[in-house]
């Protein structure tokens, strides 16, 4: 089948020819939205990332085009209208599991990282300053940790943390009885938010979760807690965050996602003036360590999501089962 990949990167491009052997491939490095999507005539199927735009217009548009398939090359599909993908008979596959433990662990450097400011002290050496002073980390063992969600990520981020020596304390919808037995136990969100030390947000991106850590929710937490958010940035009101660390109730924020990353993150902006106040407000406080969505990026995953990716094409090519389909 004819691809149009979106929001192309050097490594989507080496994975996905590595592993392709009969498909036809046209990379854009463009994201796609209602300006982009003339680049997808002539293909059957595009492939999308997290900050590609697929809403009502950009689906419609797609359909007089003669795409018949969306096909996420990431988990989440918050960016997708998929009451439009149905009515245009458009159907959407994903990658619901590339690889868990490359965003759990992520979760847990930035942890490690913050806590025992490494970044600070890599920068002091380099310039020569070998001082000690204002580095003073905490142990993590024994420490409350509060995972939300405990899905395929969040799964392996508690069985981490729980091998640290952390007491573990989980909110989902949908308890995991492995975890159970593992010693997780599973309270409300609120007793989560009082009780906790370190919080990590491992849910997806819904109507119900949009801003779950809102201003009600940081005024509930722990004076100095520390925040992790490496599964969608606008599970946080990042102006309420803002708020919450200027007045010291979260003592450390460790995020890979950000609510208004879409033309940010990805991006080489080191020669531009940042036009996002919100987040270089953020980058001016000391406890605030910001990477740009790179949770996802191992070897193991950018293989997992080429290989399942083009699996599903296949299997929609040959009207087999789509068994990523998201409905």
């Amino acid at each position: 089948m004819k691809i149009a990949f979106f929001s192309t990167k050097p490594y989507d491009k080496d994975f996905f020819e590595r592993y392709n052997t009969i498909h036809q491939f046209n990379f854009y490095e463009v994201a796609l939205n209602e300006q982009s999507v003339r680049l997808a005539e002539g293909v059957d199927v595009v492939c999308v990332f997290v900050n590609d735009k697929l809403n009502a217009q950009v689906i419609d548009s797609l359909q007089k085009l003669g795409v018949q398939l969306i096909a996420l090359r990431c988990a989440g599909f918050n960016n997708v209208d998929l009451v439009a993908a149905k009515n245009a008979d458009m159907r959407v596959v994903r990658v619901p599991a590339y690889s868990p433990y490359a965003v759990a662990e992520h979760a847990l450097a930035l942890i490690m990282a913050l806590n025992r400011k490494t970044h600070k002290a890599y920068n002091r050496v380099r310039e020569g300053n070998f001082s000690l002073e204002k580095l003073t980390g905490f142990d993590l063992y024994h420490k409350t940790v509060g995972v939300v969600g405990t899905g395929k990520i969040g799964g392996v981020f508690a069985r981490i943390m729980s091998g640290l020596g952390c007491k573990i304390l989980a909110y989902d919808k949908f308890q995991d009885e492995t975890l159970i037995k593992a010693g997780v136990s599973y309270v409300s969100f609120e007793e989560l938010l009082v009780q906790s030390d370190i919080i990590s947000l491992h849910c997806p991106l819904t109507a119900d979760t949009r801003h779950l850590i809102n201003a009600q929710a940081l005024a509930q937490m722990k004076k100095g807690v520390m925040l992790i958010n490496t599964s969608r940035g606008a599970l946080i009101d990042t102006q309420a965050v803002v708020e919450a660390l200027k007045n010291k109730t979260v003592g450390y924020l460790g995020i890979d996602v950000y609510e208004q990353e879409e033309n940010i993150f990805f991006n080489d902006l080191s020669e531009e003036i940042l036009q996002d106040d919100t987040l270089a407000r953020l980058m001016t406080f000391p406890n605030v360590l910001i990477t740009s969505h790179q949770g996802f990026l191992t070897e193991e995953a950018l293989t997992q999501i080429a290989i399942t990716t083009l699996q599903n094409i296949s299997d929609f090519a040959d009207k087999k089962l789509l068994i990523n389909e998201v409905k």
